[in-house]
């Protein structure tokens, strides 16, 4: 059995190298079952981690069809702030390297186990490859999870199908734990919590058994606005200002997006859509309060997120932001064409 772990630039030390270790300390107690290997989505490289840039070599690429389990870290850097240095930089740019349709390909294969520490959840989900997939992040990443269509669950480790994922840095541990439990045997994952001193912790959370009656009691989850919602009824009575068609650039932390907003208003409502290439999706919940907008949408470019738009106009001209979650918010500009 081979286990992959894919390192990227700017990748959290802790998360790849704790399960590293179990998959080691394992291969050892069962004499060569499970093998263990650092890669990257581009072949044997340095790559450096994050904050500090300590590098660790990865000896291959990763392979979809050699390896039976992969696993993705999170990313180390800047917590606040919307720079090149920040997790959700870093981790919006791992999802734009060839590592999202390498784990698509993995992802599609039932007898493949993808595993995930941290972050490196967000990595997938702003790829686009965990809509409707229950899964779980570092605390600070609940809101983005939920933002990309994920269904977020408050647990140290979830399992949906061959999907693993595990919270905080430190679960890394208690993935890597489950997985040898679940590949190789309790006692084989028992022996190596006696080497490491560590308990394995919690419960890993399935879609399985019986629901709990108890609404406390229920995880955490997103619920996606219904398409009820795409009409709402105009707070102001100039609400036709913002009428028209809208040449909008947002600029994100990993690039800008061109997008066409078309804004009507009529009987009392409000309609918007956004158009970006070939895509056209429905603004939701809009709701226009004097000279501002806000509403929700889905956009698929540059990854899978439910933004909030809260913009302001003056005359032809529209500035604004677009944020999700705990994401850099997205400087919103924009001008009527017609």
């Amino acid at each position: 059995m081979l286990a992959q772990i894919v390192l990227f630039d700017g990748f959290d030390l802790l998360d790849a190298l704790a399960p590293y270790e179990v998959f080691v300390a394992a291969n050892a107690f069962t004499e060569g079952e499970l093998d263990v290997e650092l890669v990257t989505a581009e072949g044997a490289r340095m790559v450096p981690s994050g904050m500090t840039g300590l590098e660790i070599k990865a000896s291959g690429k990763l392979d979809p069809i050699r390896a039976q389990i992969v696993l993705i870290p999170g990313a180390a850097g800047d917590v606040v702030g919307d720079g090149p240095d920040s997790v959700p930089a870093i981790l919006a740019q791992a999802a734009e390297t060839a590592l999202t349709p390498l784990v698509q390909q993995s992802l599609g294969q039932p007898d493949t186990l993808i595993a995930t520490v941290c972050g490196g959840s967000l990595i997938l989900a702003m790829g686009g490859l965990l809509k409707h997939r229950h899964a779980v992040t570092h605390h600070l990443g609940m809101e983005v999870l939920a933002a990309t269509g994920a269904v977020p669950i408050a647990a140290r480790v979830v399992q949906d199908g061959n999907l693993i994922t595990g919270g905080g840095v430190t679960s890394g541990l208690d993935v890597a734990l489950y997985i040898v439990e679940q590949q190789l045997g309790p006692r084989i994952a028992h022996a190596v919590e006696q080497l490491f001193e560590y308990e394995r912790r919690g419960v890993t959370w399935r879609a399985e058994g019986l629901i709990p009656v108890s609404g406390a009691a229920q995880p955490s989850s997103h619920v996606t606005p219904s398409a009820n919602d795409k009409e709402t009824s105009i707070a102001s009575s100039n609400a036709a200002i913002f009428d028209g068609t809208w040449k909008v650039t947002i600029s994100t932390p990993i690039g800008k997006q061109n997008v066409l907003f078309q804004i009507s208003t009529k009987d009392g409502l409000v309609n918007g859509t956004a158009t970006q290439d070939e895509e056209r999706v429905e603004f939701v919940n809009p709701i226009i309060t004097g000279n501002r907008m806000m509403w929700s949408q889905r956009i698929t470019k540059p990854m899978s997120l439910e933004l909030k738009f809260d913009v302001t106009i003056n005359g032809n001209t529209m500035v604004g932001i677009a944020k999700a979650g705990l994401l850099p918010r997205s400087k919103v500009e924009g001008t009527r064409m017609a």
